[in-house]
């Protein structure tokens, strides 16, 4: 049996308030969220609460972009069947073809929003490129390669003009409050340095968004920043949601791989006489890496697969081609396939990363089309323009999470979930590239229109206001070591043996049941909500015994589709007790199994 904790500790609420709607987490879900539910319930009280500052989410480090069917020669049949295949037979086609359908108008509304992005000098409609696993070009980008910066830049300034919004920083959400029925009652959340707010408070409200994004920082490299640690889906376990597919972690293949100084410039294949290699830092080193995140966070920055999409080459020290004859469409790839070849050849070379060669698209078309990645590879002490880029697979995307339905509804009435945070169903087994963003512009909207059927009305909360002292928290001091096990044992490869060592490392960190000397507050929140999510994921995948997207076990590497096509649940009760079962797709509604070239390989186990 696993138990985890069913509340934070925390002190009791030193203040309160009364909302209509909150809204936790500022992305692009959450943000989109607040302008729809405005404009769904217009007399309605709507507060947004978000971690950090309101910028701070993964949405500005998104680089590639937005994927839609805008081009004439595209369809979203065509835009479904690319998703499809990538999902590998998990994917819920219904949620699928709301996403391919209603995805055009969402960035056309975005861009009247005030978004800039990029333009066809000739037609002076959307420039669009290509992603691995798309047989088309549908990326939708800004500034080149600062797509999420400018997407956050607009829907911030919106909310920030809607004088039926308020804003709380710096605010993490502990827990989340029921009444007798079980339905949504509000939150309780802890503030930093806002004045009346300060401390641990109470927001009563009749129905809550949950926007809080990934879960990233679980893992030792990712390129999610330090802010996603899992959160909402540790808080909606705890309120006895539905969580689902936490097996499915894409790690993408390409961060740019941080390092201590060394000999890196000589080994580095074709490396000109440019800045030395080995001025290169790793991820939390002094001051923080080129990614601008802080100490030890873990993040590292991304390197767009939209420049493989332009035709750069993933290669070894020695210049060979890395995707070579390993898959229809090589470097374009879908990601966990690209992924899990580089782990392997990584392994049997005995190294830690390889390399991303740019060089031949040229000084013009680098600082034009990725001058954000040019710049970061820069301040690395790589220049892409002469050398090849050092890179290797990082955390980047959890495809599981809430479960909800089509209109984003999760388990707990009145609890709704969207973006990065939400399962519901469109991602499957392995993500589409740039379909991340389109869904939480998607499923945002859909929330919205829900909420304008009605709210429900104002309940008061009978479950406890706060957790009792320190027990079931974690030490804050022991997040390096989970998250290296986890990186070890649950990452790009693994294998009953890994999984199980990883466990035992997580179950070391003490019984949520017995009281403890851990002090309560920020630092030891997000450590038991990263243990929350690491041991719901490693008991996911532990359970599912094959391979398929994302998730990759060594010790069984075909695709099951008898045994294994369906989703896996986790769920805690009332006592803290995990749950984790087995829920077989209904064969008449699966999605068509993979058979497009962007799979090929999946059903043998091969990649």
């Amino acid at each position: 049996m696993i138990f985890l904790p069913c509340r934070l500790g925390a002190s009791r609420p030193g203040w309160a308030l009364d909302a209509d709607i909150v809204v936790i987490g500022s992305g692009i879900a959450g943000l989109s969220a607040v302008l729809h539910a405005r404009a769904a319930v217009p007399a309605g009280r709507v507060l947004l609460v978000t971690k950090a500052r309101l910028d701070e989410g993964s949405t500005r480090w998104a680089q590639g972009g937005i994927a839609a069917a805008l081009a004439p020669e595209d369809s979203p049949e065509d835009h479904l069947a690319d998703t499809l295949t990538a999902g590998v037979g998990l994917c819920d086609v219904d949620a699928v073809r709301i996403l391919v359908t209603e995805g055009p108008a969402r960035v056309r509304e975005l861009a009247e929003l005030g978004a800039a992005f990029d333009r066809d000098g000739s037609t002076g409609g959307f420039a669009l490129t290509r992603e691995g696993g798309h047989l088309r070009n549908r990326i939708v980008h800004a500034g080149g390669d600062a797509t999420g910066l400018e997407v956050e830049r607009a829907l911030i300034a919106a909310v920030r003009t809607d004088p039926g919004v308020e804003v709380i920083e710096h605010a993490l959400v502990l827990d989340l409050l029921l009444d007798a029925d079980g339905n949504t009652a509000g939150v309780t959340l802890h503030v930093l340095g806002e004045g009346s707010k300060d401390g641990v408070g109470a927001v009563a409200a009749r129905a809550v968004i949950l926007a809080t994004g990934g879960m990233g920082q679980v893992f030792a490299a990712t390129t999610n920043p330090p802010v996603s640690t899992g959160d909402g889906v540790a808080l909606a376990l705890r309120a006895g949601a539905v969580v689902t597919d936490l097996e499915f972690v894409q790690f993408h293949p390409t961060a740019l791989w941080l390092v201590p100084p060394s000999t890196e410039a000589a080994t580095r294949p074709g490396a000109g006489a440019g800045p030395a290699a080995g001025a290169a830092r790793p991820a939390g080193g002094g001051g923080g890496g080129p990614s601008g995140a802080p100490p030890g966070s873990g993040q590292q920055p991304l390197v767009s697969e939209a420049m493989r999409g332009e035709g750069a080459l993933l290669v070894d020290a020695a210049g060979h081609r890395v995707m070579d004859g390993v898959h229809p469409l090589a470097d374009l790839a879908p990601r966990d396939v690209v992924a899990k070849q580089m782990s392997r050849v990584m392994a049997a070379q005995g190294v830690d990363h390889l390399y991303l060669d740019a060089r031949g698209l040229g000084s013009s078309t680098l600082l034009r089309r990725f001058p954000t990645i040019t710049a970061r590879c820069r301040a690395a002490g790589v220049d892409p323009v002469r050398e090849p880029i050092p890179v290797a697979p990082a955390a980047h995307y959890a495809s599981g999470g809430v479960r909800t339905d089509v209109w984003g509804r999760t388990s707990v009435p009145g609890l709704y979930a969207c973006g990065e945070v939400a399962c519901t169903g469109v991602h499957g087994a392995n993500r589409l590239a740039s379909n991340s963003l389109l869904e939480g512009l998607v499923f945002a909207a859909r929330i919205g229109t829900d909420l304008a059927r009605g709210l429900p009305s104002p309940t008061k909360p009978v479950n406890p206001v706060v957790g009792h002292g320190s027990a079931g928290l974690a030490d804050p001091a022991a997040r390096a070591d989970l998250a290296r096990a986890m990186a070890d044992g649950a990452g790009v490869l693994r294998s009953e043996q890994s999984l199980r060592a990883t466990a035992k490392t997580l179950a070391a960190l003490g019984d949520p049941r017995v009281g403890g000397t851990v002090t309560a507050g920020p630092d030891a929140w997000e450590m038991t909500n990263l243990r929350t999510v690491a041991t719901a994921l490693v008991a996911a995948a532990t359970m599912r015994q094959e391979t398929r997207g994302s998730h990759w076990r060594e010790d069984f590497g075909t695709t099951d589709d008898a045994r294994w096509r369906g989703h896996i649940l986790t769920q805690l009760d009332a006592e803290g007790e995990l749950s984790v079962t087995y829920e077989p797709l209904d064969v008449a509604e699966a999605p068509p199994l993979p058979g497009h070239p962007a799979t090929a390989g999946h059903a043998s186990g091969r990649s």
